[in-house]
């Protein structure tokens, strides 16, 4: 079986996110987000994990990890979305589906690429309107205001004036990138890093178009 991004090989960071299922609300009030973010500090003590950086959202959430050994990603993650979803399902006494699947994350190259990614999670409760500044939003590695699992400053530290960095705008073409890799299931950073990080984990059909050409008649008709 070819290794792919969720082998979570050892020596990458990775951008790791999740969904509600059917983008449902996943965090309804604060006990909700605290008890995941005691989670994520109890996971690391069963399977060590340096967590360079979170956020959650009221549906979704994005983590920047770095693991240690092949396979602690799945397994760290594994243990704390088994043991959210039973927390969830006992405290709001409902059952099914909680996320929208298994969790998704991809390779990202330890530079400017990965600083990009970090600023991107951090920004994501000023992106969606929810505070005034990304720092106040409680459940995010920005924040000193809520419970926090211990962070490590990773192999692309943030450097001087981050938070005001987080707090100015973006472009298109910063988050575009991030967004196609999500889309693609695609490891992000420079072309050659790229293409031969999917090549190492097995993920070169990340790199390939998806679906047939269009034809010229349905090219036009979508024009009409």
């Amino acid at each position: 079986m070819p290794r792919t991004a969720r082998a979570s090989a050892a020596g990458y960071c990775y951008h790791v996110l999740n969904r509600g299922n059917a983008r449902a609300t996943v965090f309804h009030k604060h006990g909700d987000y605290d008890a995941f973010l005691e989670m994520m500090a109890e996971a690391s003590l069963r399977v060590p994990m340096r967590i360079i950086a979170y956020c959650l959202m009221p549906n979704h959430f994005h983590m920047a990890l770095w693991p240690r050994d092949d396979g602690d990603l799945s397994r760290w993650m594994h243990w704390l979305l088994t043991t959210h979803v039973r927390r969830h399902l006992r405290h709001y006494h409902s059952s099914g589906h909680v996320w929208q699947g298994r969790f998704k994350a991809f390779p990202i190259q330890a530079d400017d690429h990965l600083r990009v990614v970090l600023r991107y999670i951090e920004r994501n409760p000023l992106r969606a309107a929810l505070v005034e500044r990304a720092e106040l939003w409680r459940w995010s590695s920005l924040s000193s205001l809520g419970p926090a699992p211990t962070l490590d400053p990773g192999p692309a530290p943030r450097g001087e004036g981050w938070i005001e960095d987080v707090n100015s705008l973006t472009t298109e073409a910063e988050c575009d990138p991030i967004r196609e890799s999500i889309r693609r299931d695609r490891p992000l950073g420079s072309e050659m890093w790229t293409r031969d990080t999917a090549e190492s984990l097995g993920l070169q059909s990340s790199l390939r178009d998806r679906g047939r050409p269009r034809r010229q008649g349905d090219l036009k008709r979508r024009d009409l």
